[in-house]
């Protein structure tokens, strides 16, 4: 089986045939245009969700990998471990108990240990008899080799586990011959197919893009009624005029006609009819006429 690093290897840089999925994972969502603020500040990317990791690359340099830990008894190999209760052992989500064979001897001891083997869609566990808690949880993700060999026991089943989970060489004694073939054949079965298609545990659940938008992201049109004005389009002569130039100093007063009153005199290039039309209602207002 394919070595797995992508559910608890950080990596960096590497080379973009090790982001593609291996077997057994998927796809769960993609952005695009997501930014790594922290080591590659704007340069923007696509971030894929998947059920073992977290994947971003750059748009132009894929380059990062980021990948999480969780799942792992589906994925490590575990001694001693709550895993059985009242010799049942207790499923994972997703594991479906396919076979209970009692009457086996784990022979990792010079006397051996009696105890019980059960086989799942997702790994195998052996636990003793009288001690429910001295226990061994293989998952098909650590095996590396299934066959029968004989020991000093007899012909035996002997699981080899893979290098970065000890290496360990597990035999296990099953009696008669035939029901021995039968759980060997049975395990590797279950291995061969568990090497094309595994299960890591990760659940998740899609929603369509539809039902998101409607449940998050609905806003409601509302019509606006809308007066035309079609009169003749006035440009915003009070914002220029106050964004003209500074103010820090008064200009010098002069005699309005219009007012009859003294005013600061008005910036070149406008006119007081032209402030005063910036008002509201301002054609409607009657501008007081010098007294002949």
């Amino acid at each position: 089986m394919e070595y797995l690093w992508q559910d608890r290897d950080i990596r960096f840089d590497i080379d973009p045939k090790l982001m593609n999925l291996r077997p057994g994972e998927k796809l769960i969502d993609r952005l695009d245009s997501v930014e790594d603020t922290k080591g590659n500040n704007g340069d923007r990317g696509r971030l894929a969700i998947t059920n073992l990791r977290l994947i971003w690359h750059s748009h132009t340099m894929p380059r990062i990998n980021l990948s999480y830990e969780s799942t792992r008894l589906y994925r490590d190999l575990k001694l001693r471990s709550a895993i059985v209760a009242d010799k049942r052992l207790r499923l994972l989500p997703q594991e479906e108990l396919l076979a209970e064979v009692s009457g086996v001897w784990n022979l990792s001891s010079d006397q051996g240990n009696l105890g019980a083997f059960c086989i799942s869609n997702v790994r195998v566990v052996w636990f003793a008899v009288m001690n429910e808690a001295f226990n061994i949880s293989v998952p098909y993700m650590q095996m590396k080799s299934v066959r029968i060999r004989d020991s000093k026991f007899g012909l035996a089943l002997v699981i080899e586990t893979m290098a970065q989970s000890g290496g360990y060489v597990l035999g296990f004694r099953v009696d008669p011959a035939d029901k021995l073939k039968e759980v060997a054949q049975q395990v590797q079965s279950l291995f061969h197919v568990y090497s094309k298609e595994p299960v890591f545990g990760v659940e998740y659940e899609r929603v369509a893009d539809d039902d998101v938008r409607g449940r998050s992201f609905t806003v409601e049109t509302v019509q606006d009624e809308l007066e035309m004005d079609d009169g003749d389009e006035q440009k915003d002569v009070f914002a220029a005029y106050l964004a003209d130039g500074d103010k820090s100093a008064d200009r010098e007063p002069v005699f309005s006609p219009e007012l009859e009153v003294a005013v600061e005199s008005v910036k070149e290039g406008f006119s007081l009819q032209d402030l005063w039309a910036v008002l509201p209602d301002a054609k409607q207002v009657q501008h007081p006429q010098p007294q002949a």
